[in-house]
């Protein structure tokens, strides 16, 4: 008999075999039967919770493919400064300032200084909070905006070298201006306290309960090693309410090597991902890696943030070893070096007898492709691990820096009929992890490139089906069946029958992760 039967509702199962149900059962974390309210009967008994939906839709979970968990459990402790004006982000740290004691750190996020007109600077700083040590990472989080006494504290000075991968803003007289880019964020970083694993642990769980209240059920997370180990302290407690997958960095690979890890290696819960390097920086910065230079800046190409050799190097190494790969790319440039590197590594699993369904390496954002590279990713069978939210936020800067080049930019429907493989997700706290937000652009792009777009299904399909592929979980989640995880969410109106602009409005009345409701509120 079953756990629980949920009925009376409109069922999109992302099942090609039954498409869609009025009825679905649940034992366990698996559902059992999936069909007509006559069908699902069958599993009724004694003991079975029934709900009465009310015509509801019920929709499988969704995958977030690409989001920080620890920054985004950590913005919410941080100043907010994604403000309309620079004014307004200074009267919030000078506010945060006013209750922190002094030679206390300030960070925050958010900035963007498209917005602004302007970069910002340690002048500004320094007038808001001239006691504290202050670090606010830019929206993208690949530019880093510092006070004086935070340059003090890390010892920069007008002699620091800029780093390999990075650099650091200087005025007319060499002096450090409070800007960081890249690499050069790091020796900043690295003098900022951080708070202990059990208090990382402790905002991951009430991060990780607001995902659930916007209807995702899995994520996949590209933070480090400190996330990792307050993940598993949340799973050692059954306290994880969301799947995870955790990606793991470059720095880490020497390490996972050594450990014998395969991508795959944990549970239904949390399990490692792939191997995560980052082949370019970000728009807003102009760090990404271009095959032409920027509009208006006729010497800027962009920054490799990891060199092309490094890449294959530590390619082969982790494919050899059974960890797939995950590389951000965001210029055109990249782009093309990375699918290079794939061609490559392609050639190579064949000479080891390892079809390309056993390594499934992804290119995370995807953001700028050169016209003669979309089709290679379908050749290749790469995953575009993409965040359709970018095309709206980044579209002022994206015409800006890129002009009649945006044409192939966040080139969602060129990408898919190359075959590749769609994975979306959010990119928080870049922005933010609300999939509805993520669907509506998808959908609608706010007219911008308006080939590009996807209908709803497909957009659907990246947010649920394509992730599962991403990370082997095909046989488990994405769709609604019997065998899958029970992995849900119950939304009062059915996205196929309003308006695509009213996606965005769309609230979620239950998230139910393995059959229990992680997230619930009236009339379930």
């Amino acid at each position: 008999m079953a756990d629980w039967i949920l009925w009376n509702a409109r069922i999109y199962t992302q099942d090609p075999e039954r498409p869609i149900a009025e009825a679905i059962a649940g034992m366990g974390e698996r559902i059992v039967a999936v069909g007509t309210a006559a069908d699902v009967r069958s599993w009724l008994g004694p003991r079975t919770r029934v709900l009465d939906l009310g015509g509801a839709t019920v929709l499988p979970g969704f995958i977030d493919a690409h989001l920080h968990l620890e920054g985004y459990a950590r913005r919410r402790m941080g100043v907010d400064v994604d403000t309309p004006t620079l004014e307004e982000a200074l009267e919030r740290v000078a506010r945060r300032a006013a209750y922190t004691p002094p030679g206390t750190w300030i960070t925050g996020r958010g900035w963007l200084q498209e917005r602004w007109g302007r970069f910002p600077s340690a002048d500004d700083l320094d007038r808001a909070a001239p006691a504290h040590p202050v670090a606010l990472w830019a929206r993208s989080g690949h530019a880093l905006w510092v006070n004086r006494e935070a340059m003090r504290r890390a010892g920069i000075t007008a002699e620091t070298p800029d780093p390999p991968g990075g650099r650091i803003a200087r005025d007319p007289q060499g002096e450090p201006t409070g800007l960081f880019f890249e690499r050069a964020m790091d020796r900043i970083v690295q003098a900022i306290p951080e708070p202990t694993v059990e208090e990382l642990a402790e905002a991951l769980y009430e991060a990780l309960h607001e995902l659930a209240a916007l209807g995702l059920t899995a994520v996949h997370n590209f933070d480090g090693p400190r996330a990792f180990a307050a993940l598993q302290i949340l799973r050692e407690r059954g306290d994880l309410p969301l799947r995870v997958v955790q990606h793991l960095p470059l720095a880490m690979l020497d390490h996972a090597l050594a450990l014998g890890l395969r991508t795959g290696f944990g549970d239904e819960w949390l399990r490692v991902g792939a191997v995560k390097i980052f082949a370019d920086g970000a728009l807003g910065p102009r760090t990404a890696w271009m095959l032409a230079p920027y509009e208006g800046e006729p010497e800027n190409l962009g920054i490799a943030l990891t060199p092309p050799e490094a890449m294959r190097e530590a390619a082969r190494r982790a494919t050899s070893a059974g960890l797939w790969l995950a590389v951000h790319a965001i210029g055109d440039r990249a782009n093309r070096e990375v699918l290079d590197l794939y061609a490559e590594l392609r050639e190579l699993e064949a000479r080891m007898g390892i079809p390309p369904e056993a390594r499934r390496h992804r290119i995370e954002h995807a953001q700028l492709v050169h016209p003669d590279d979309l089709p290679r990713f379908g050749r290749l069978r790469i995953v575009a691990s993409m965040q359709p939210i970018h095309a709206i936020s980044d579209r002022p800067m994206a015409e800006r820096y890129w002009g009649a080049r945006c044409a192939t930019a966040y080139a969602w429907r060129s990408l898919k009929a190359s075959g590749a493989r769609l994975a979306f997700g959010s990119d928080a706290p870049v922005e933010p992890p609300n999939p509805f937000w993520g669907l509506h652009a998808a959908v609608v792009r706010d007219g911008w490139h308006p080939e590009q777009t996807l209908s709803l299904a497909e957009a659907l399909e990246a947010y649920t089906v394509g992730p599962a592929w991403a990370v082997g979980l095909e046989r488990s989640q994405g769709r609604l069946r019997p065998g899958m995880w029970a992995d849900l969410l119950v939304l009062p109106e059915d996205p196929f029958r309003i308006p695509a602009e009213q996606l965005r409005e769309l609230d979620v009345l239950g998230t139910m992760v393995g059959g229990r409701w992680v997230y619930q509120r009236l009339p379930l």
